[in-house]
């Protein structure tokens, strides 16, 4: 693999997605995620004497980033192979691994930099936490990997739907169902529907919400440890399915 070619393509990959209405999306929404669920729960808490939920939503609006990086991979993919940009870069230096490659990377970098973020945004309302270095390695591994996971989902996606509508569709319900169905905005307790428990469990943004909360609050436990192994089975299972599909995905849709 060359590697100035794969930086070429992450370059690329960058600056497609950096565009003032992609930022909007990328980091705007979970920035009024953080603004406006914190602020409006907040009351709640503290009218119960309860503790600070923004402090709580923080560290899951970081692990949501996961997601919104994840969408980069699938869209880029359905949009160069509509639009002929895939074949054009094959026929040049790339390869399809590197352009593969290409595609993670900038998913891994997209969520580590708006979880970093996130972090900067949530200081300025919660104020400076006493983050241990474990925990920040815990808060960016469990996102990286969540990256990778969801960006590996969306390009699974992108190369088996070929319609623009149904990609659309399917992209919006997923990202609905696993932030809402996960830790992000409220733990999971014996009062949710036994359904909804199950969801909790299996959806590996809660992994993700529960490891960066723990780094986050200082609170790691073995359980975490538990929980970032499965979502590694789990993201090289993803990857591998993603990478097969995406290898015998046709270049063009035309």
């Amino acid at each position: 693999m060359d590697s100035p070619n794969l930086f070429r393509l992450i370059y690329r990959n960058t600056r497609v997605n950096t565009d003032a209405a992609s930022l909007i999306i990328l980091l705007g929404l979970p920035g009024m995620y953080l603004v406006f669920f914190g602020f409006g729960f907040q009351s709640l808490t503290r009218a119960s004497g309860g503790a600070s939920y923004l402090a709580f939503l923080a560290p899951g609006i970081m692990a949501f980033q996961a997601v919104m990086a994840g969408t980069v991979g699938g869209s880029m993919l359905w949009a160069d192979r509509r639009y002929g940009m895939l074949a054009q870069l094959l026929v040049g230096p790339f390869t399809r691994i590197e352009y593969l490659f290409g595609i993670m990377l900038t998913s891994l970098l997209f969520g580590l930099g708006g979880a970093a973020v996130m972090l900067g945004v949530a200081t300025l309302f919660v104020g400076v936490p006493a983050i241990a270095p474990l925990g920040l390695l815990a808060i960016f591994g469990a996102i990286a990997l969540g990256s990778i996971f969801f960006g590996s989902m969306m390009l699974l996606i992108g190369a088996l739907v070929k319609s623009n509508n149904a990609y659309n569709s399917v992209q919006v319900l997923l990202i609905f169902l696993v932030n809402f169905a996960s830790t992000v905005f409220y733990p999971s307790t014996p009062s949710l529907p036994y359904t909804l428990r199950v969801l909790f469990a299996i959806n590996p943004l809660t992994y993700i919400a529960d490891t960066a909360r723990a780094g986050y609050q200082g609170h790691l436990a073995p359980w975490n440890g538990v929980e970032m192994l499965v979502l590694a089975a789990e993201t090289v299972v993803m990857l591998v399915l993603a990478t097969r599909a995406y290898l015998r995905s046709d270049v063009t849709l035309e």
